[in-house]
């Protein structure tokens, strides 16, 4: 399960953050995952629960948000989020897209004390 060094990372991540910041604590961590990333957000929110406990994250909440995947179409010029995994322009039907997001996980923000 790779949800597990994803999770060490990032309170890796949140750590070098706190103490950027002089904060003593984490009381909120905010991640964005895109639906092609290939982390699984309910694998992650286990790891999080068990990897957090002892860290500076040990009474942090974990938010979760979900991206769609935003593509732009070159033939019709439009941006359009998929509603399915079906890499078809929504507006014209063109197989011609570029994938603008929903294929990484982000950090998007940490509460710090």
């Amino acid at each position: 399960m790779h949800e597990y060094s994803i999770v060490l990372s990032l309170i890796d991540s949140c750590e070098e953050h706190a103490r950027k910041n002089s904060a003593k604590k984490v009381t909120k961590v905010v991640v964005k995952i895109g639906v092609l990333s290939g982390v699984e957000p309910h694998l992650l929110r286990e790891a999080y629960e068990m990897f957090r406990l002892g860290t500076i994250c040990h009474n942090a909440e974990l938010v979760i948000n979900l991206q769609k995947v935003k593509v732009y179409c070159n033939s019709c010029l439009a941006e359009s989020e998929l509603e399915k995994n079906e890499f078809v322009c929504p507006k014209c039907g063109s197989f011609d897209l570029k994938v603008l997001d929903g294929e990484e996980m982000y950090l998007m923000s940490l509460e710090l004390e």
